[in-house]
């Protein structure tokens, strides 16, 4: 019998000082939205294959900007960066901004980065109208119910 591919872990990094982030809540959302995302959308684990590890690191604006400018060629900060070999950059400060903004918090806006960026790494994108409709349902969904889950069980 052979075993199918495995899903990677994912790990939330804090590598910014700007926002205060409360690491362990933040790191058992992650999980749980992975598992969610694979579970709701019945994805196999065969979209995530060669990626070891899944790492959310929280970033400052000017980091994420660096990222951006260099990567994508556009200038100033955006919310979530993800690289397909399994690395999704959030700007905590520009989930202060947007929850001000979108009337949330920045731990929920940072939440929903990350479910984002997981759906990235699924094979969501969001470069037309269509798609990015299909990504904000499935993202709206997932990241209710790993909100759900992940504060029941912690």
């Amino acid at each position: 019998m052979r075993a199918g591919p495995i899903t990677p872990g994912v790990i939330v990094k804090n590598s910014q000082r700007a926002v205060s982030i409360r690491l362990p809540e933040l790191q058992r959302f992650a999980e749980v939205a992975l598992d969610q995302a694979r579970r709701s959308l019945r994805i196999s684990s065969e979209r995530l294959v060669g990626i070891e590890e899944i790492s959310v690191i929280l970033v400052s604006d000017r980091r994420i900007a660096l990222l951006h400018r260099r990567f994508m060629n556009i200038a100033g900060p955006t919310d979530v960066i993800t690289f397909q070999h399994g690395e999704i950059f959030i700007s905590t400060e520009t989930a202060v901004r947007q929850a001000k903004e979108y009337a949330s918090t920045p731990a929920d806006e940072i939440r929903l980065y990350i479910v984002h960026g997981i759906l990235h790494l699924l094979g969501f994108d969001d470069a037309t109208d269509g798609t990015a409709k299909r990504m904000k349902k499935a993202q709206d969904r997932i990241f209710k119910a790993a909100t759900a889950i992940s504060r029941a069980n912690y």
